[in-house]
């Protein structure tokens, strides 16, 4: 038995212990549990600096979270607070994610349409500010072959077991790992913090930094880069599944549904539930894309306004200079309106930055990159400037609120900064539902904001919740109802003013990830819903500073646990408690 697997259970014991101990306290049993998950770890982070990705890691996490599972059970969750209830419902929440991730195999198929084990690794470039950063990410280029070996092994069992990727979704992927296949080390991407290391490290250090620098790049990262071009072309591409939908795969039907719960927290919903709502969010949001048209008197059909947008020179930004200096021109007009809207603001500032150039052309508009509360380094809105004819200027009001205020940075920057009565395993999540919920309601609130300044910036308002809308439809329609890949990209192009490559990557997007895209507008329905309940039921004592505390005031939470919240505030409110 190795020495993590007697360490695993030495824990579980004296865990187990504890919360025998406490049967009588359910808040004790909770902190206790809470306790458990934070401090247990299924392998030793300092000899894995870029993760362990084995089969027995995976297994041992299950374990893990199956025990803590049955041991929360047993509370009384009507004796705790409001704060700890919330934390036990998160908790089981996200054990059971652990458990299925075991259970379904997730681990064999690290791949997505804009993501994956070897573009993965680009995140661990970043600016490095002191000596001890220099040695940690030194150790991480030094660890790549290992993770490359880790994966490659589970994408191997995988396509044994019929899971990967459809072919379909690879067009152009060649660029994931041919960029970083450089003759002159000088010239990778993973080099590029060398170039600018921290002040007064003195000569001999610095030599001696860019030294190991030079043979980690040599040996270790185009190596491997190579060892992956040779790994995906002549291995992986080859026997790749021809079908599109998740539910073809084994156990993929159970998969999906188990996809469709987690993405938007609630077992209420089919895939055809969802589908029929992404209909009638079609229909709703295309009348008033309509009425904007009938308004602007353009004499066309709706797909002739369409090609319009996509074609006119007014709508697209000449260099990426222009398009950052509009998009910082938008942040800082969101900026101002914050203290309107909201109580409580973050700490933590964010600043406006391409997306970097090694994962540009599989990326859509943009994206936001947090960092811990304590990085002396801010958060950033990253503006997609690569394919600029792609990079619409009318919906770039709602890329903006959506990625940084009030969308994910003032989110989740407030989520890293609760308070020490909220555990730290809450601070750290993410659920799609509530944090992309919260992105696109933000585009709607933004319009409260005076964001949208012209009548073809309404429509891209209007064309990025048709966006969100038609992925119910069409993530549905991939996994469930047999879709190809055409129909999916007909329909984005018929009901949304999109360009054509943010279609084509969307579409491989949704194909790769199946669900994920459902917890925007299914999280966005919520929430408006939400506020539409309490400006109902409190009329003029409605406050909507007020309603975005609540929403945000206990972090990141589920669609349920976020109705119970509202629901308690409009009572408190009409009792004036």
């Amino acid at each position: 038995m190795s020495l993590a697997r007697v360490l695993f259970l030495v824990v579980i014991l004296l865990w187990v212990g504890c919360v025998e101990e406490n049967t009588n306290n359910p808040k004790s049993a909770l902190a206790d549990s809470i306790a458990s998950f934070e401090d247990f770890e299924s392998y030793d982070e300092d000899a894995h600096p870029l993760g362990l990705y084995t089969e027995e890691r995976y297994r041992e996490e299950a374990d893990f979270a199956s025990k803590l599972l049955e041991q929360l059970n047993a509370i009384a969750v009507s004796k705790l607070s409001e704060n700890d209830r919330i934390s036990h419902e998160l908790l089981r929440f996200k054990l059971q994610d652990i458990i299925d991730f075991y259970a379904f195999e997730r681990y064999l198929n690290p791949i997505l349409s804009d993501s994956g084990f070897h573009l993965n690794l680009n995140y661990s470039v970043r600016t490095l500010t002191n000596y001890e950063q220099v040695l940690g990410y030194l150790e991480k280029l030094n660890a790549i072959p290992e993770v490359v070996d880790q994966q490659m092994g589970n994408i191997r069992v995988g396509l044994e077991k019929g899971v990967s990727q459809p072919r379909v979704i690879f067009k152009g992927y060649e660029s994931t790992y041919d960029d970083h296949i450089v003759t002159d080390y000088r010239d990778s991407y993973f080099y590029s913090p060398f170039k600018k290391l921290p002040e007064g490290l003195g000569q001999q250090r610095r030599d001696s930094i860019l030294g190991a620098a030079k043979a980690a790049i040599e040996t270790k990262v185009v190596p491997q880069f190579k060892k992956i071009k040779r790994f995906f072309e002549e291995e992986y591409l080859p026997n790749t599944r021809t079908s599109l939908g998740i539910s073809e795969t084994p156990k993929g039907a159970e998969y999906y549904q188990n996809r469709i719960d987690f993405y938007t927290t609630s077992t209420d919903y089919t895939a055809d539930d969802i589908h029929q709502i992404g209909l009638k969010e079609v229909a709703r949001i295309k009348a008033q894309m309509e009425r904007i048209i009938s308004e602007l008197n353009f004499k066309g059909s709706f797909q002739d306004f369409l090609t319009f947008l996509r074609t006119d020179e007014q709508f697209y930004a000449k260099t990426p200079k222009q398009l950052l200096m509009i998009a910082r021109d938008m942040a800082k007009r969101a900026d101002e309106q914050l203290p309107r809207f909201f109580k409580t603001l973050p700490r933590k500032p964010y600043g406006v930055a391409p997306v970097p150039d090694a994962i540009a052309p599989k990326y859509t508009g943009g994206r936001y990159v947090g960092t811990d509360k304590n990085s002396t380094e801010p958060g950033y809105y990253w503006v997609n400037t690569y394919d600029l004819p792609s990079r619409t200027l009318y919906t770039l009001p709602s890329l903006t609120v959506h990625e940084a205020v009030p969308g994910h940075h003032l989110q989740g920057a407030l989520n890293k900064e609760l308070g020490d009565s909220i555990p730290q395993f809450r601070k750290d999540m993410y659920l799609s539902a509530y944090g992309e919920g919260w992105g696109l309601y933000t585009e709607f609130l933004a319009e409260e904001m005076g964001m949208y300044t012209t009548p073809y910036e309404h429509f891209g308002k209007l064309t990025y919740e048709m966006w969100r809308a038609c992925r119910l439809v069409v993530d549905t329609g991939i996994h469930a109802k047999g879709w190809t890949r055409q129909q999916v990209v007909d329909f984005m192009s018929s009901n949304t003013a999109l360009a054509l490559h943010e279609i084509n990557t969307e579409t491989d997007r949704y194909i790769s990830w199946p669900g994920q895209a459902l917890s925007y507008k299914m999280g966005e329905l919520k929430i408006r819903e939400l506020r539409k309940k309490a400006e109902t039921e409190l009329g003029d004592r409605f406050d909507i500073r007020e309603f975005h505390e609540v929403i945000l005031g206990h972090g990141t939470v589920t669609l349920s646990i976020l109705e119970n919240r509202i629901t308690n505030y409009i009572e408190r409110t009409q009792h004036g408690t």
